[in-house]
């Protein structure tokens, strides 16, 4: 399928960037938007038609406060307040959060990185699906993506089975800066060389 205006899938594509989750503000994407986004992230390479990876939206957001700020407690009983502030903080930040697992089928003949790859494809595309309905969205990693607690929480069970970040999704409290993008003749080979 061809798009009737290649320049405009192109200028979407060079102009998407992420905001700061904790600078969103609502309106985020409605129902109907959400499941939009959704169903175009699924359209990203996956060997095997394995489907290895998982969306959770995360609805209630005072409960997902509670998990973090209880696994941050158990796994560090010495955090100060300041540290508990920031994983409430990180619960509410933007109207739409979407936690995004890595859930590989293991053992199998498609390669565990293949996988993992396939994953980390979905998280872009829904970046891409977001600005491409004039949202802004960040994907972020830190604490909440590396304990074992959180994780299970949000149905990650397989020995392989990560959470690759989680997605913020919103309007931006002011337009976005550009940041400085690499030179390509830095990230850019060609082979053989001549």
């Amino acid at each position: 399928m061809a798009f009737n205006d290649i320049s405009t899938a192109a200028a979407l594509l060079a102009t998407r960037r992420s905001g700061k989750a904790r600078d969103m503000i609502a309106p985020g994407p409605n129902a109907a938007q959400l499941d939009a986004m959704l169903a175009a992230a699924m359209r990203v390479p996956d060997h095997g038609k394995l489907n290895p990876w998982r969306f959770v939206v995360i609805e209630d957001r005072d409960a997902f406060a509670a998990l973090l700020t209880s696994a941050y407690r158990a796994e560090k009983p010495e955090a100060g307040r300041l540290e508990i502030e920031t994983m409430e903080n990180f619960a509410r930040y933007a109207p739409c959060l979407i936690a995004l697992l890595s859930t590989p089928v293991v053992p199998h003949k498609i390669p565990l990185w293949e996988q993992q790859l396939s994953a980390g494809a979905v998280a872009m595309q829904l970046l891409n699906a977001a600005h491409a309905q004039g949202f802004v969205a960040n994907w972020l990693t830190g604490w909440p993506a590396y304990n074992g607690d959180v994780l299970a929480a949000l149905g990650g069970s397989g020995p392989e089975d990560r959470i690759i970040g989680y997605v913020f999704i919103g309007s931006p409290v002011r337009a976005l800066e550009e940041r400085p993008r690499p030179d390509p003749s830095h990230v850019l080979r060609r082979w053989p060389a001549t």
